[in-house]
């Protein structure tokens, strides 16, 4: 959108006409309100941009089928530079066919074909009705009242020169006679009745008139989109005089702003426009009590209302005032509006927002989303840092660790999911149209998908839903439609309502990375071994309640997989699913695990208070979620969880890396640099389902324990080292081989608890000389080592059993460390 500069921002409200309450559509379904189909619709009305048109802004639904439209405003209108002599009302300047066409209405209330709308050679003939006002310094049919004025327009047809006889009937002959050659002939083919006859405005534009005129203007080219093909400096244009622009600038920075960004403002500042209507007296309250008929039948049908006043149409524009906005921001500085960008190359989170904002980015983050300054700031380094994409993608992901401005949300998820390129092109690409087996399946779909959001219920929201879902059925034939698909498209679609091409594009990304292979037509081994390792997930982080869910049987599969399957959209209303997906997008594919065991630990009192039956009750209406509790720890979670521990043999294989050295990357785990490990020798290795499933906690793979353990690798010499950070040991490893095995070389740092006597009959731990650090390390990573995998599982299982957390195995065993030369050898007696 332009700047808002010397505009302003303005209000008008209508109502639109209210359907039976009792009348239900063919599919058994309450009719959608017309005030709903109209929100819908007006959405592609904010993409159209030109210099010399208003710009729509939002439109709001309130009571009784009311609508508020916000839009560019500008006081001086054509109207009053024609009382000036210089120069729309409707319906005077409706073309003929338009008034023809008369009002469409459904009389069974079933969906009907609707007339062709009135289109662009209609509004040729309103230009040419403004420009015979302009001309001869008066308006038309002022002595008329509606009625005639339409019936007049409609004999028009019987005449020869429309112009003419529209002189002659407002006794302007004269005037018209005067006029430039040029200018007539202009006017003639504007008021030429018949619609075959008359010129489309790109005719029209080759007249002489428009020749003549069209160099004294600069044409506009619409700027390229982010993610576009072309380049979006190819028509970047600087103005002569860099001094004159400061001047013109004057302080006030916020005009500079574009006028959504005025009005997002505005809001969070306390705008109200309904109570800016009310405050001009375009909403009128009436008491309900006057609003009660005179006399009712036993069906329902009444009589004696007055017809209630405020209800009938008033195009008054009313002018939304931005003095408690300025006010609001008054102490923020001219250097916030434009902040400066460093390619800051470290791996720490960073914020380029001012050290004034310190303060609120502490807060909670339902709080730091309604606090003006605040997101004026945001909202400004984000649009700096997007319009840099790709090259800013890093600054993005850390300043997105931080939170991200809901006005730039569509966008912001779009440049974390690496979208790039020539989407519109590829979009269009794609055929849409031709029916295939899956259309009966999404259209039964759609209409139960967040049909409590008002856009997304629309007809316009099902038609975009339709063809973004469709899209992406066609362009991935090796997978098929799942049920829940578009649960996960709602919120791609929700925040790009008017760019379904981006929508398409940022699902495309999203479903590869965290959902691969899910959308398969025979998936049942990839969300089994899913599944199988967010049990083993549960047991790592609550091995209590994975204990008591065990004992139930209440496994994942009963509740887990559409939380999965769609990411939790189908579970959550799209407010929180926002705020979850912030975080989610900021993690690898295995973030999804840390959430779900987050969303358990929320209801764990009711769990474990619970038996079988009651858990399937309580997950059947999911009880309320504290989703920024939720968020914050899955966040400490997921730091708690080895990297390898949610390794997926079905998961999305890892993109080759540039590095050859073989050296992990030392990037934090939840960070862009790091997405899913490379594999190397020292990785895990996949294993058959039904031996996952055996383990109850999860494996991790020998180069996760040589990082945890701090070690390096010391070439020929027989010790090794730790790394020169100082820090707290982060995990004990238990050796429980027998102590020959263990005393001919183990990791440094670990402890000895054969397996053969590490238990009592009862299953309570033998008590020993590493019983107590056992017990001093309860709540740390525990890793357990052996050379016999169905021993190292039945050690972790018990530990489980006694309720110790984070609890895993060493994948491969202690043969996979041997050729590291990490092992310790005590040296022999002298």
């Amino acid at each position: 959108m332009f700047p808002l500069e010397d505009a302003e921002m303005g209000a008008f409200t209508f109502f639109a006409s209210a359907l039976p309450h009792d009348v239900c559509g063919s599919n058994g379904l309450p009719l959608t309100p017309n005030s709903i189909k109209i929100l819908g619709r007006f959405q592609i009305l904010k993409t159209i941009t030109h210099p010399r048109l208003c710009q729509y802004v939002d439109i709001s639904r309130g009571k009784h089928e009311r609508l508020v439209v916000v839009a560019e405003h500008c006081e001086r209108s054509l109207e009053d530079l024609l009382r000036e002599r210089k120069p729309v009302r409707y319906p005077s300047y409706l073309a003929p066919e338009v008034i023809a066409q008369g009002i469409f209405k459904t009389t069974d209330h079933m969906p009907s074909k609707k007339p062709l709308p009135s289109g662009p050679k209609s509004d040729v003939w309103s230009l040419g009705i403004i420009l015979f006002e302009l001309c001869v310094g008066r308006k038309l049919f002022q002595s008329l009242d509606i009625s005639e004025r339409l019936k007049f327009l409609l004999t028009l047809d019987c005449v020869d020169d429309t112009l003419i006889v529209l002189a002659e009937e407002h006794g302007c002959l004269d005037i018209i006679k005067e006029l430039p050659e040029t200018v007539i002939d202009l006017l003639k083919k504007c008021l030429t009745f018949h619609p075959s006859k008359r010129p489309t405005p790109s005719e029209l534009m080759k007249d002489k008139v428009f020749s003549e005129v069209s160099p004294l203007y600069t044409p506009f080219t619409k700027p390229a989109s982010l993610f576009s093909s072309s380049l979006r400096c190819a028509d970047l244009t600087l103005p002569e005089d860099i001094s004159q622009l400061c001047k013109d600038i004057n302080n006030d920075y916020l005009s500079e702003r574009s006028i959504e960004e005025v009005y997002y403002l505005w809001c969070l500042a306390g705008g109200d426009l309904e109570k800016e209507l009310v405050n001009k007296e375009i909403i009128r309250s009436k008491p309900p009590i006057c609003t009660l008929p005179n006399f009712l039948f036993e069906d329902g049908e009444s009589f004696g209302q007055d017809r209630d006043r405020s209800s009938l149409l008033d195009d008054t524009t009313v002018t939304l005032s931005l003095c408690q906005l300025r006010n609001r921001l008054k102490d923020v500085g001219g250097e916030a509006f434009y902040p400066l960008l460093e390619d800051d190359q470290s791996n720490l989170p960073h914020s380029n927002s001012n050290n004034e904002l310190s303060a609120a980015a502490t807060l909670p983050l339902i709080i730091r989303e309604k606090d003006t300054e605040y997101q004026l700031n945001r909202i400004i380094l984000f649009d700096r840092l997007l319009k840099a994409y790709p090259y800013k993608k890093n600054q993005i992901w850390k300043e997105a660790r931080i939170d991200i401005p809901p006005l730039l949300r569509g966008l912001t998820w779009a440049a974390l999911l690496g979208v790039e390129g020539a989407i519109h092109a590829k979009y269009d690409a794609i055929d849409k149209d031709t029916p295939i087996p899956t259309d009966r399946q999404i259209e039964v779909d759609i209409p139960r998908c967040h049909q409590y959001d008002e856009l997304l219920s629309s007809p316009e929201g099902h038609a975009k839903f339709r063809r973004v879902l469709k899209a992406w059925v066609v362009s991935h034939p090796d997978l098929v439609y799942w049920q829940g698909l578009d649960s996960l498209c709602a919120p791609f679609l929700y925040l790009n309502f008017n760019n379904e091409a981006l929508a398409y594009a940022c699902m495309s990304a999203f479903i590869p990375k965290y959902l691969y292979n899910f959308f398969l037509k025979d998936n049942s081994h990839v969300i089994q071994e899913y599944l199988t390792v967010f049990s083993q997930m549960i047991a790592f982080h609550d091995p209590e309640l994975s204990n008591h869910l065990n004992e139930i049987g209440f496994i994942p599969d009963l509740y887990a997989i559409p939380w999965f399957l769609t990411m939790f959209t189908h579970v959550f209303p799209l407010h929180k699913i926002f705020h979850l997906w912030d975080t989610l997008l900021l993690g690898n594919s295995s973030f999804p695990f840390c959430i779900g065991v987050a969303i358990l630990q929320q209801l764990r009192d009711r769990l474990l208070a619970n038996g079988f039956n009651e858990c399937i009750l309580l997950f059947s209406d999911l009880p309320e979620i504290d989703i920024e509790r939720c968020v914050r720890e899955s966040i400490n979670l997921f730091c708690w969880t080895p990297k390898s521990a949610t390794y997926r043999q079905h998961a999305q294989p890892p993109k080759p890396t540039s590095d050859s050295s073989g050296v992990r990357s030392s990037a934090p785990y939840f960070s862009s640099e790091c997405p899913d490990p490379p594999k190397t020798d020292l990785s895990r290795e996949s294993i058959p389902l039904n031996d996952l499933k055996s383990e109850v906690s999860p494996r991790i793979s020998a180069e996760d324990l040589i990082d945890l353990c701090e070690l390096t690798m010391t070439g020929h010499f027989k010790t090794p080292t730790k790394k020169t950070k100082s820090s707290k040991p982060k995990l004990l490893v238990v050796d429980i081989r027998n102590s020959e095995d263990f005393i001919r070389g183990h990791i440094s740092g670990s402890i000895n608890i054969p397996f053969s006597a590490a238990f009592t009959a009862e299953g309570e731990l033998t008590q020993g000389l590493y019983t107590a650090m056992l017990q001093n390390f309860k709540g740390k990573v525990i890793v357990i080592v052996g050379h016999v995998a169905k021993h190292t599982a039945e050690f972790a299982a018990h530990l489980v059993k006694m309720k110790y957390p984070r609890i895993c195995i060493l994948d491969g065993g202690i043969n996979k460390i041997k050729p590291t030369g990490l092992l310790t050898v005590p040296s022999p007696q002298i």
